[in-house]
């Protein structure tokens, strides 16, 4: 099986300067491969299904679609690992009531970000464990007859 090096991110703000602000933040990190952006929700359920990232960076409030909306959108069996970004502490309850794995509100600094990207690389390894096992279980029981 082969090792995940690099964990694929998408970053998703309808606001150009903070779609910046985490894209910059991300660029000290050699694990992290940024794959996108999406400045609105539409967009972002295009490029979660195309792409496929790991890892999604998502606003809260956007105009016409908002993150909870994006959320909704996507297959339970495909969801990438998501951690909300917003300005406004509200929706925390929320976020986290939709499995969300962190919940940043912004501004935030840059340990908070190790704090919640150490978090996601902890979820995507048990993933990629779990896919791991789910593999070697689907493998004949009796090997013997390979011999």
């Amino acid at each position: 099986m082969e090792v995940k090096t690099k964990i694929s991110v998408l970053i998703v703000d309808d606001e150009p300067l903070a779609r910046e602000r985490v894209r910059d933040l991300l660029r000290r990190y050699d694990d992290i491969d940024i794959v996108g952006e999406a400045a609105d929700g539409r967009k972002a359920v295009t490029a979660i299904r195309r792409k496929k990232p790991d890892l999604v960076f998502l606003d809260v409030q956007m105009p016409e679609m908002d993150g909870f909306c994006v959320f909704a959108e996507l297959e339970p069996e495909n969801l990438p690992v998501i951690i909300f970004v917003t300005a406004y502490d509200k929706y925390a309850v929320q976020a986290f009531e939709v499995n969300a794995l962190d919940y940043l509100l912004k501004p935030f600094d840059r340990r908070r970000l190790e704090s919640a990207l150490g978090r996601a690389r902890q979820i995507l390894a048990l993933r990629e464990q779990g896919e791991f096992n789910r593999r070697i279980s689907d493998l004949p029981a009796d090997s013997s007859s390979a011999i």
